[in-house]
């Protein structure tokens, strides 16, 4: 029977929608257990191939019992991917405000001053996942942002300096926060705000902005990866995409290579 064009595309679109998931899930705690099933699917595939009853009937019990599995264990990563599924269509481009020029300079130039400080910092930004489970228990600021503000936070003599600020808008919104930590095997270097960044990155679309107290480093935190080393440039690109959308998808077309470049675990 001849190859029909419907048949191609239904090919294609599979395909595409096979490696979109796989990417999503790369670096992720899902990916391993895809990698899993995927073995399982082979083994069950040989067992019927050599007659092998029991261990297919087994194999296939374990299959469907991790679609009932699956949901439950990785419902975080799964309420993240539907939130930037969603807010992603519907995203639209918008201006860039003097207020929100302001904002990006002294979000910059706090950075900038712990980094050359060496002085640890976590800086979360909001974004379509709420982080009201990690603010509600913190101290509440509700603050205009202040590059002031920040370094007296982040004081090593403050009794907030270890905990994480969260950033919504304009305002800073609590100070002392404390983040989930990743259970992956990390870079030994890498301390406890960095695991704490990238154990929210994992559950949420937050961005994650870290400041090594060792080595005076500025990295980001997003989806589960891990960007060190920021120049000052891609900083500033950093705080403005947050502020200012150009285009849907924009911040994945220019930083996919840095993502794709040093993943986490």
């Amino acid at each position: 029977m001849p190859l029909r064009w419907q048949d191609l595309a239904d090919i294609i679109i599979i395909a595409y929608i096979i490696y979109r998931v796989l990417l999503f899930l790369r670096g992720t705690r899902a990916f391993q257990l895809v990698k899993g099933l995927l073995l399982i699917f082979l083994l069950n595939g040989v067992a019927k191939f050599l007659g092998l009853h029991a261990i297919s009937y087994f194999l296939e019990r374990v299959i469907s019992l991790s679609f009932i599995v699956i949901p439950i264990v990785f419902q975080p990563e799964l309420r993240r991917g539907l939130e930037g599924l969603g807010g992603g269509f519907w995203e639209t481009s918008r201006t860039f405000s003097r207020r929100e020029a302001q904002i990006v300079s002294e979000l910059f130039i706090a950075i900038t001053s712990l980094k050359e400080g060496r002085i640890g910092a976590i800086i979360v930004f909001e974004r379509k996942s709420s982080l009201k489970d990690f603010w509600e228990k913190a101290v509440k600021v509700n603050a205009e942002i202040s590059a002031e503000l920040i370094l007296s936070i982040f004081n090593p003599k403050s009794p907030l300096h270890d905990g994480a600020i969260i950033v919504k808008g304009d305002k800073i919104i609590a100070a002392g926060c404390f983040l989930p930590l990743s259970d992956r095997d990390l870079d030994r270097r890498l301390g406890t705000r960095h695991r704490a960044a990238v154990g929210l990155s994992e559950v949420t679309d937050a961005w994650i902005i870290v400041v090594s107290e060792e080595r005076g480093e500025v990295s980001l935190a997003v989806n589960g990866r891990l960007v060190r080393n920021l120049e000052e440039e891609a900083l500033r690109r950093i705080l403005e995409r947050y502020y200012f959308v150009r285009q849907k998808g924009s911040f994945w077309s220019e930083f996919l290579v840095w993502l794709r470049g040093e993943r986490v675990g």
